[in-house]
């Protein structure tokens, strides 16, 4: 795991939760840190993918325009954020 910077920072867990994270990471000879860092670690990158998956579908009600009746995507994303800095 890149370890980059180190910062010391206190979190308020609870007492069985703790003692069970001890357990399990004097079995596994590794350390109370170590089992954070990997379960901060799984928790972030499961939902980084969960939120990327998440596409809300743009509905848009009425007519479009006759010149743009045969446009393709990105023409209609061109003049959609003509003028908006894009």
């Amino acid at each position: 795991m890149d370890k980059g910077g180190v910062m010391r920072t206190t979190v308020d867990i609870a007492d069985n939760l703790v003692r069970q994270a001890k357990a399990v990471a004097h079995r596994d000879r590794t350390t109370l840190r170590a089992l954070v860092e990997e379960g901060l670690h799984a928790v972030l990158t499961r939902r980084s993918k969960a939120m990327s998956v998440h596409i809300r579908p743009v509905i848009v009600h009425g007519r479009m325009t006759p010149e743009f009746h045969n446009a393709t995507w990105s023409q209609l994303r061109d003049e959609f954020y003509r003028g908006r800095g894009a």
